[in-house]
């Protein structure tokens, strides 16, 4: 054992390991729902993965194959006993890049932030580039990244240069403040979905406050890196603080925000004074929303959409346990009817489906959430996620996207992104 594994260990291990693990019962919920297992050989299993090998690694990560788990957190959630078999899993993960050393591609992916602000300038030629079969090849060959693997869309303009140049609004807010955050792909790659949060958010009355804002750390703690991933979780919480004291955060970024509200603490092992702060009051914006509007302080002037809206909702929403808000939101607007893909899945898992020798593995997994939106999309498909909506629309070819852009067209307020489709 390293001294930087002995490190983690003891960092991590005392909470996780002892506070959840002799409280399984090996009754194979979990082995039944995990995605991965399910399709292929290469990833034992939650349950052999999880604590059951944890009596036995003393330390050490004991077998390779737990880099074959996705980290969706399906197994966590479904368990009867409440067991953190994710929470293990990726801190056995963590040690085992410890051990083993993390590869250049995996620490590549996690620099998502540097990655927008270096593709925005030159978005014509970094998407064509992208969509360039022999630089995939060699992308493939060279870095590891699979070439068929879908890739985040390069934008000509950032969400935080949108803001610059926008005119000043001129209706006053009267539902107070809200800190908005959009999550590194919501401020590079993903800045219409963002755009269209922030114009939901002041029609319905808030004054959005749009801080500068880095990385959550999501990708580096899913790849391991957790003293990467603590740094860049702490950071984040430090600037969205400085935005507004007692401010409700609000994120169309799903998975980001479930970094703030519960992954720090769970996977990483954080305890932070201000991250708790930050944490206690985050909401992912459907979340948001129909809080607020069940309890009597918004109404939607909604116009009809009359369509069939397939919604998938990603596992790492599903997981923070806040029933599905964006499903419900949605289905207060006339004319819309939504179909639930009650698939466990997509199988892009943020960065997993990327990687070469996992790509195959990723597209078994979201097989049968493909076949549905095949059967029942009328031109269009709504998810919470960003590398869920890239994974769907590439293996569908059926254009996805973030619930609130549904929202913004039935609210009046956009472009015909939604009719266009239907």
């Amino acid at each position: 054992m390293s001294k930087k594994s002995d490190e983690l260990r003891e960092r991590y291990d005392r909470e996780l390991r002892r506070s959840s693990l002799d409280r399984c019962v090996k009754c194979t919920i979990c082995e039944t729902s995990c995605p991965v297992s399910g399709v292929t050989p290469l990833f034992e299993g939650p349950k052999f993965s999880g604590p059951q090998a944890e009596r036995y690694r003393d330390g050490a990560s004991v077998d390779n194959s737990i880099d074959y788990c996705s980290s969706c957190g399906t197994c966590t959630v479904v368990c009867p006993q409440g067991v953190q078999v994710a929470e293990l899993i990726s801190l056995a993960k963590a040690v085992m890049r410890a051990e083993n050393g993390v590869p250049v591609r995996d620490r590549l992916l996690t620099r998502t932030t540097l990655m927008g602000k270096a593709m925005t300038p030159v978005a014509p030629i970094a998407n064509a580039a992208l969509g360039n079969k022999p630089i995939r090849k060699m992308m493939e060959a060279v870095v590891g990244v699979g070439a068929d693997a879908p890739m985040p869309p390069a934008q000509t303009q950032s969400l935080h240069a949108w803001l610059k140049k926008r005119p000043a609004r001129t209706v006053a807010p009267t539902k107070g403040q809200v800190v908005f955050f959009h999550g590194c792909a919501g401020g590079y790659f993903e800045v219409e979905s963002s755009k269209c949060s922030i114009e939901v958010l002041e029609h319905l009355g808030y004054e959005v406050l749009v801080p500068a804002q880095g990385c959550c750390g999501l990708a580096a703690q899913s790849n391991g890196l957790f003293d990467q991933a603590s740094k860049q979780i702490l950071a984040l919480a430090k600037n969205l603080a400085k935005a507004g004291k007692d401010v409700p955060v609000v994120s169309n970024a799903g998975s980001c925000v479930g970094m703030l509200k519960h992954e720090a603490h769970h996977y990483l092992g954080i305890s932070d004074e201000l991250l708790d702060d930050v944490s206690v009051r985050s909401y992912d914006i459907s979340e948001f929303l129909m809080e607020r509007y069940d309890a009597g302080e918004i109404e939607f002037d909604f116009q009809p959409v009359d369509m069939q809206l397939p919604y998938h909702q990603p596992c790492q929403v599903r997981s923070q346990g806040m029933g599905q808000p964006a499903s419900d939101l949605l289905r207060l607007i006339p004319g819309l009817k939504v179909v639930d893909s009650n698939a466990t899945c997509c199988g892009i898992a943020g960065t997993y489906g990327l990687k070469k020798e996992k790509y195959d593995i990723a597209q078994a997994v979201g097989k049968p959430l493909f076949d549905m939106i095949d059967e029942t999309n009328e031109g269009l498909v709504a998810c919470d996620t960003e590398t869920c909506r890239w994974q769907i629309q590439k293996a569908t070819d059926v254009p996805t996207v973030h619930p609130m852009v549904v929202v913004h067209e039935a609210l009046g307020l956009g472009k015909d992104l939604v009719r266009s489709q239907s």
